[in-house]
């Protein structure tokens, strides 16, 4: 079986390593863009293995930079890589990779801003899945910039629910990596320390498996921080089947107060003229102990909760757009859509 399986990698003509490509190229980590190289073959190839096998897979890397991981990606057969960087100046060493794989794997270079780009137009259609089925032949991979990586993910998973983008196309899945805290903070289940907003929300829409660390010294330049690699698999039913932002918007609100009682977050969800009433109501109708604190609120009864805030604003609309952050203007609460 192992035989069989190596029989379909690609091998890439002699290439120039990465570090050598670095110097060729003169390139240097930008601190402003959070730019940090892994060197180490071995940790590259281990997190492309952690995605399983793409081989025929189209796929889509997030910040190849010179372009360690898109070589270990090539090698494994892909029938399609859509490479994003924002930084023009790793164009020259990513074109040098796609010419040695030329009639092999079709490599389309986007120079762009990941938070801009349509992933979804460059993925061919025939591609798509049923939401339903097992994940389409997609895969979304990436060495994320740490200033960035948290904005993304929360962006993806809402389009996740709404089953946009590359989630068009049925249950894409996403091997990243991630300052280690924010992986941990995913990954996290209920009592963990790092429970929190993030971890509810990546738990709602996806299978969150935090896959190993690597450390911070295998970075060039060395990040103060260690990274954990994590693979994000939609799931085909959210535990709170309910619109993006009204989870997030209770979620947040609950952990807003994170070692405070969970219910003094939660009544920030509503005016405070009527604050306390309304969040025991919300509450009751959940069966949710006002007293226990947000890390000890498990996901299904997270749920329980925005079902009974749902069930509140039928009620009494003017409550929806409510925002506890919006300023207030002497005692006059200005309202502002969130």
């Amino acid at each position: 079986m192992a035989a069989a399986k190596k029989a379909f990698q690609i091998r890439l003509p002699p290439l120039p390593s990465i570090k050598d490509v670095i110097k060729l190229y003169k390139l240097r980590a930008l601190r402003e863009l959070s730019q940090n190289f892994l060197m180490e073959p071995r940790l590259i190839d281990k997190i492309v293995n952690a995605a399983g096998n793409i081989e025929n897979h189209i796929v889509c890397e997030v910040g190849p930079g010179p372009g360690g991981i898109t070589r270990s990606i090539i090698q494994r057969g892909p029938r399609k890589v859509i490479l994003i960087e924002k930084d023009h100046r790793f164009t020259p060493s990513l074109e040098l990779i796609a010419d040695a794989c030329k009639n092999k794997v079709d490599v389309d270079i986007i120079t762009g801003d990941i938070l801009k780009t349509n992933i979804a137009q460059y993925i061919p259609e025939d591609a798509k899945t049923g939401w339903l089925d097992s994940p389409p032949p997609i895969n979304l991979i990436g060495n994320l910039p740490f200033s960035v990586s948290t904005i993304l993910i929360i962006r993806w998973l809402e389009m996740i629910s709404k089953q946009e983008g590359p989630w068009a196309f049925g249950r894409t899945r996403m091997t990243l990596t991630f300052q280690k805290e924010v992986a941990e903070r995913m990954a996290a289940r209920i009592l963990h320390d790092q429970r929190c907003r993030l971890s509810v929300m990546c738990q709602n829409w996806c299978n969150v498996n935090y896959k190993f660390d690597i450390s911070g010294a295998a970075f060039l330049p060395k990040p103060d921080v260690d990274v954990g690699v994590v693979t994000l698999t939609p799931l085909k039913q959210p535990i709170i089947k309910l619109p993006f932002k009204m989870v997030e918007k209770v979620v947040r609100q609950i952990f807003s107060m994170r070692q405070k009682y969970s219910i003094r977050g939660a009544q920030t969800l509503f005016p405070e003229d009527v604050r306390e009433e309304m969040a025991l109501r919300m509450y009751k109708m959940a069966e949710i102990d006002p007293v226990t604190r947000p890390f000890q609120i498990a996901n299904m009864e997270f749920a329980r909760i925005c079902h009974a805030y749902n069930e509140i604003i039928k009620e009494y609309p003017e409550f929806e757009h409510y925002d506890y952050r919006a300023q207030k203007v002497g005692k006059k609460v200005v309202v502002q859509e969130v």
